[in-house]
């Protein structure tokens, strides 16, 4: 498991996109029932439940424009989920997790790369992650 930085989301092939969306909605199972242990993703349970649905909301709109379908249940799944924790201050409206700096976005990229190197992502996909990665240097 793991939350792809916000940067890169817009970059990811389609089908990384669609494994984020499913992983997404694990992770919100496994918190609700606490059994959420997962070293790369616990840090969520760290912060307010609105950082994890603005996440969310970044996916299920990467998916639209995309026109990937996918259920609108498990988006209202995840938002009564996370609902109750909402505040009010505009702090949580554009605000990536904590975790998601700098370094955690290199850590991403050699992810990526790696994927790369061993054919899971095209020439094509790849050079649109590098081309991100330019833009942030």
């Amino acid at each position: 498991m793991r939350l792809w930085d916000y940067c890169l989301l817009k970059v990811l092939p389609d089908r990384f996109i669609v494994a984020q969306w499913r992983e997404c909605i694990a992770i919100k199972r496994q918190w609700e029932k606490g059994t959420l242990k997962h070293r790369l993703v616990s840090y969520v349970m760290d912060h307010n439940k609105e950082y994890f649905m603005q996440y969310v909301a970044h996916i299920d709109s990467e998916m639209t424009i995309r026109g990937i379908k996918h259920q609108n249940k498990y988006y209202e799944e995840i938002y009564d989920f996370c609902k109750n924790d909402f505040d009010d201050n505009e702090k949580y409206k554009e605000m990536p997790y904590p975790e998601h700096n700098n370094r955690y976005l290199r850590q991403c990229y050699y992810n990526l790369e790696e994927k790369y190197d061993r054919g899971i992502i095209s020439f094509d996909e790849f050079q649109k992650i590098q081309e991100i990665m330019k833009d942030l240097d």
